[in-house]
This record gives C-alpha cells, structure tokens and sequence, in this order.
C-alpha cells in the first residue's frame, strides 16, 4: 500500500512537470525560450513517471526496461534540445535583435542594442 502511495506522488508530480512544461511552451514567445522549458520539464517530468513506474512493477525485468528508457532520455534529451537550440541561433538572422547572442563562426559576442 506504502509503494503505492509513493508510486502515485511520483507519477502525479511527473504529470504536474509536465503540465507546466505544456504551459510554458504556450507562454513563451521566442524559440528559444520554448526549446529551454520543453527541454527541462520532459526530462524531469519524463524521470518522475517512469520512476513511478518502476516503483509500482517492482524489480522486474519491466523496471529494467524503464531504467534503460530513463538513462537515453536522460543522455539524448539535452543533446537533441542544445542541437535544435543552436540551429536556431545559427539560421535566424533576427535573434540578435530579440536577444544577446554569441556569433558562433567568429566566437564574439553580438550585444543587443534594444536594451
């Protein structure tokens, strides 16, 4: 009964995670902002619901599995999530006038004259 009620506060503050996660991407007006958000709340709301998972099954064969699915989101989601956030930087000729950005071909910093 015990496991259970941990499992459930696991699973439900991963589906909160989430939530907010969702929110945030709809709140945010810059790509960037949006990838920053999505990036953290899946990978942290991702670890909830899966540790809930493991903690209802056990130490099964299943809980390996979701351990295994743990480790690649872990390893892969911010890989994927930096990638797409520098291939914004490098193919939008407008970032600079919406943030401070770093040329990435020269290594200077592009300040921005907005502020």
């Amino acid at each position: 009964m015990i496991r259970i009620i941990i499992a459930g506060v696991f699973i439900i503050s991963g589906l909160f995670t989430l939530g907010i996660s969702v929110v945030g991407i709809f709140r945010f007006s810059t790509m960037l902002n949006r990838v920053h958000v999505a990036s953290k709340c899946d990978t942290m709301g991702t670890l909830l619901v899966l540790t809930g998972l493991i903690i209802i099954s056990g130490l099964t064969v299943f809980s390996l599995k979701l351990f295994l699915v743990i480790v690649f989101l872990w390893l892969c989601n911010p890989v994927a999530s930096h990638l797409i956030a520098r291939a914004e930087v490098m193919t939008n000729p407008n970032l600079n006038l919406i943030c401070d950005t770093i040329d990435l071909t020269q290594g200077e910093e592009i300040k921005n004259d907005n502020t």
